[in-house]
């Protein structure tokens, strides 16, 4: 069984860093999945969620979305079965709801992954 367990969230001021970090277990072929980090706010269905960043199977390709191109950057370690997501200069509107997503072919919709996490909340005052 699939477990996806973000963590790392919290209650940040304006300005700050803070880093989510996802752990992937019962995947045996975690270095063969893209993984991307998705961020949901309240009202939204979870279709609706927003793309934040993505990286393939290598760690060497990688997406950012324009609002946080410069400030968030996602990384992984495959022998950790680990991704994360600096995310540096937070704004109030990053506040969300972050999940991880794991993606056997990649991409930036909702419909490419195949497990999810709970998510995380980021909280961001002003």
């Amino acid at each position: 069984q699939v477990q996806v367990e973000e963590s790392g969230g919290g209650l940040v001021q304006a300005g700050d860093s803070v880093m989510l970090s996802c752990v992937v277990s019962g995947r045996r072929t975690f270095d063969k999945y893209a993984m991307g980090w998705f961020r949901q706010v309240p009202g939204k269905e979870r279709e609706e969620r927003e793309c934040v960043a993505t990286i393939n199977y290598s760690g060497d390709t990688t997406y950012y979305t324009d609002s946080v191109k410069g400030r968030f950057t996602i990384s992984r370690d495959n022998a950790k079965n680990t991704v994360y997501l600096q995310m540096n200069n937070l704004k109030p509107e990053d506040t969300a709801v972050y999940y991880c997503g794991v993606s056997p072919f990649g991409g930036t919709t909702t419909d490419v992954c195949v497990d999810w996490g709970r998510g995380t909340q980021v909280t961001v005052s002003s």
